[in-house]
């Protein structure tokens, strides 16, 4: 029996078998390339990969990246499923330690961003909230914070980055941009920005809290290098575009292989940074939101421009230019609606 039967079964592919078995609670199951690529199905939707001990990891690097944590946001499934039937197929050798994460399998089969609740605030132990803890998406982010912990404690003698890939419900003035957990003391470091514009990232949002998200659960609780990564647009599985999702499956086939940043990458001052200026929260039944529901990403608003109230304060732009981000009145209370940022003048990468 190959490798791909003894993973996947009759399924074609990791993305085929994950959506016959969305629900399903499968044992684990270990294989071996020729190789000597160790490949072990932890859960549904989730392979731990090794590359043999003999084989060098030239960037001393171990990876987790996840993608499907919002069901809907197919293109970055495909492209991760795509990566895994590439190594399968032995067309490259994998030279560091990965975890690989389709984060929400049920949804992702109903063609849903979620089911009963947005699985990304449920990371940084929020999953265990009273409202949330019955909940298939909270136990589920439970277990990929335990394995998640397991990786990182296994590969601690090496840097760990993980990338968490989504597509917007929105479309974008910066097409593909990436979050960047806040994390005190900490800066973005210089050869993550320079992936970032190697992944064809256009721009860089630094984060002014911790919050409940993937990438926060891994900064902050992991000590990973961490990033939220926005490709592009959400489309239903089989109607991407993937020759626009290139740039990520080739720097992250890059990094899979070991192989060295590319000499001609792009230019770091190509990427533009913004800086969180003010978070928008659903403050209840007076809340008014000022932003009209089919506005992009990224949209400036000129200073003093209303963009929330609700009788007793509201929240004007200030003396410069700010653009909203994320804008989504459908929340419940006490969720963000959207982030005012604003483009920083100076940028100084670690």
């Amino acid at each position: 029996m190959n490798a791909q039967t003894h993973l996947f079964g009759t399924s074609p592919d990791w993305l085929s078998h994950t959506l016959s078995h969305a629900s399903s609670e499968l044992p684990e199951v270990a294989t071996q390339l020729a190789d000597g690529t160790r490949i072990v199905r932890i859960a549904t939707g989730v392979l731990w990969l090794a590359p043999p001990a003999e084989r060098q990891n030239p960037n001393s690097e171990a990876l987790i990246v996840s993608a499907g944590v919002h069901g809907n946001e197919t293109a970055p499934i495909e492209v991760l499923n795509g990566l895994v039937s590439e190594l399968l197929a032995g067309e490259w050798q994998l030279a560091c330690p990965l975890l690989l994460i389709l984060g929400n399998p049920p949804a992702m089969a109903g063609g849903k961003r979620f089911l009963d609740v947005n699985m990304n605030r449920l990371f940084n132990g929020a999953h265990g909230k009273a409202e949330y803890a019955h909940l298939p998406e909270a136990v589920r982010a439970r277990f990929i914070e335990e394995v998640c912990r397991e990786f990182a404690t296994k590969h601690s003698d090496f840097a760990l980055s993980h990338y968490d890939l989504h597509t917007a419900i929105r479309p974008s003035k910066q097409e593909r941009f990436a979050l960047y957990p806040f994390v005190p003391g900490r800066s973005v470091p210089r050869e993550q920005c320079a992936f970032l514009r190697e992944a064809e990232v256009q721009a860089l949002l630094l984060q002014h809290k911790a919050s409940t998200v993937f990438s926060s659960f891994s900064a902050s609780q992991l000590k990973a290098e961490s990033f939220t990564v926005e490709l592009g647009k959400v489309r239903p599985f089989g109607q991407n575009d993937l020759q626009r999702f290139k740039g990520i499956e080739r720097a992250l086939r890059r990094r899979l292989c070991g192989a060295p940043a590319p000499s001609a990458a792009p230019p770091l001052e190509q990427l533009t940074v913004f800086e969180v200026v003010h978070e928008v929260l659903n403050t209840g039944p007076a809340f008014q939101f000022h932003v009209p529901d089919d506005v992009s990403n990224f949209t400036l608003y000129p200073p003093g421009t209303v963009i929330w109230e609700d009788g007793d304060c509201c929240y004007r732009v200030g003396a410069e230019p700010e653009a909203i981000v994320f804008p989504n009145r459908e929340v419940p209370v006490g969720q963000r609606v959207g982030l005012m940022v604003r483009a920083l003048s100076e940028f100084q990468a670690g």
